[in-house]
């Protein structure tokens, strides 16, 4: 089980940029109807809300389900994974999934899912890391290999649908259409010392691990990682995703 707390720390707040352009259709709808599949602590499920959605949020996680019931009463909460997911066909207006396609075991399937769960000519919306960019994270794997510390890492079953070409066909064998991707960029400006923090007690499969070293390789680690991460200190780290819009 993910700590939460420190999840909705670092993670989700890394996450937080694309939120606005992931729900720039629903906010066009009024009062849609709205699934947040992967919800992690709530970000777009507050977001959602504030637009007027009627939101139902889901994630394999009871501890983030647990944060994201508490903090958004009016929200409806399940707990349930990709790619079965427990609601009727055609039932959501707008899907929004913010960096949950990169988790799930298998894309296909996922995106078949969240076919049916669509309306006709409703939206769906979903968020990846483009891995290359992504210095926020990629500074740990880096510091961690500095570090000369044994460390298997889980593998990455996304990575072979995460170009955008590759990704639109996925969508469209699933029966989606008028698929779009776009590239979103930022930089994540934060404290270097609770980033680290953060991200280590968060305890996700590829970077919470770190924890259960020995306390020696854990301060190997956490120097290199201080070292690689000082040019960022000022500016903060250029962090870059894709966005994908499609229609049933």
């Amino acid at each position: 089980m993910t700590n939460a707390e420190a999840y909705d720390r670092g993670f989700a707040h890394l996450s937080s940029h694309t939120v606005g352009p992931l729900l720039a259709t629903a906010g066009r709808l009024g009062a849609p109807r709205l699934l947040d599949v992967g919800c992690g602590t709530g970000v777009v499920t507050a977001a959602a809300l504030a637009l007027g959605a009627e939101v139902t949020a889901v994630d394999a996680d009871p501890a983030m389900l647990a944060l994201t019931a508490r903090r958004h009463p009016y929200a409806t909460i399940r707990h349930a994974a990709l790619p079965h997911l427990p609601f009727e066909d055609a039932q959501f207006d707008v899907i929004a999934g913010n960096f949950v396609i990169n988790h799930v075991p298998d894309a296909p399937a996922a995106l078949r899912e969240l076919h049916r769960l669509l309306r006709p000519a409703g939206t769906l919306a979903l968020t990846w890391w483009k891995a290359d960019e992504m210095a926020a994270t990629s500074v740990f794997t880096e510091a961690i290999a500095a570090a000369e510390v044994p460390y298997d890492f889980p593998p990455r079953p996304f990575t072979a649908h995460a170009t955008p070409a590759r990704f639109t066909e996925l969508l469209e064998a699933a029966g989606f259409r008028e698929v779009a991707v776009e590239l979103v960029r930022w930089r994540h400006q934060v404290d270097l010392a609770a980033w680290w923090t953060d991200i280590v007690q968060d305890g996700g499969p590829r970077y919470g691990r770190i924890a259960a070293q020995p306390p020696e390789a854990v301060a190997r680690i956490r120097a290199e990682y201080l070292r690689l991460a000082a040019p960022y200190e000022r500016e903060g780290f250029p962090v870059c995703a894709y966005l994908a819009r499609a229609s049933r």
